[in-house]
């Protein structure tokens, strides 16, 4: 008899855990993006470090992704500081979630069932919830829960992943604008979105997704008509002048 033989299995990699420099750059950026360090405000490793404890090198991993993505700005031998607000950041990171979110609204309408209908819906209610409670955390959380489902109930969850990083810099305008009427008119948005859904009107869908997303563009303005220091039209994260 064939002596039989036991075919070698490749070593399996113990699952990828958050490292120090992953959780330092999301603490990062979520005081970035809610204003906790507002545009203009400098930064050091050594002063982040000790507050933090934790040693430099996670930290400057941090700074360094950071500033790729144009949250700081980083000058050698100088400081080192939080970006002002750039618009065109702003409108490319529209145009791709745009882009991806539409097409993901026509898939959506092809997919989608009844249990998944039923989840979004509590999202919307948990959204109305949030505005009477005056949650303007919460309401966010459950804004971005509501994109997030319909990708990955639409079986497409890598669009999500794909706008996740491109998005932070147009929730830098959504967190400054967020207030009862914002919230309110984004809620009445969700609900014509989830309609279409459910009615599989794939075109009405994605009308409605890209409506949505282009309040930014208003949303822009008024916050640059409050808060004109904090913008900037350079590209490279520097105040206007």
């Amino acid at each position: 008899m064939a002596e039989t033989k036991t075919a070698a299995l490749i070593r399996l990699e113990p699952v990828a855990r958050p490292t120090v420099a992953d959780q330092i750059y999301d603490v990062l950026q979520r005081r970035i993006l809610t204003l906790d360090l507002p545009p203009g405000t400098k930064l050091s490793e050594a002063e982040v470090s000790a507050q933090l404890g934790v040693s430099r090198q996670p930290v400057r991993e941090a700074f360094k992704r950071l500033a790729a993505q144009g949250f700081l700005l980083i000058r050698p031998q100088r400081s080192t500081m939080v970006s002002y607000i750039s618009e065109a950041a702003i409108l490319k990171a529209r145009f791709v979630r745009t882009a991806l979110e539409t097409q993901t609204c026509r898939e959506a309408c092809a997919v989608l069932k009844p249990a998944d209908f039923t989840a979004l819906s509590v999202l919307i209610d948990g959204q109305a919830q949030a505005i009477d409670d005056g949650d303007r955390e919460g309401f966010h959380a459950l804004d971005e829960q509501f994109h997030r489902e319909i990708c990955a109930r639409s079986g497409v969850g890598f669009v999500w992943d794909m706008i996740h990083d491109c998005k932070a810099h147009m929730d830098r305008i959504r967190l400054l604008s967020l207030n009862s009427k914002s919230q309110k008119r984004a809620l009445a948005e969700h609900v014509v979105i989830l309609e279409a859904l459910m009615t599989q009107d794939t075109e009405g869908a994605a009308a409605a997704m890209t409506q949505h997303l282009a309040r930014i563009t208003d949303l822009i303005g008024e916050i640059k008509a409050e808060n004109h220091a904090w913008f900037t039209d350079d590209g490279l994260g520097r105040a206007l002048r």
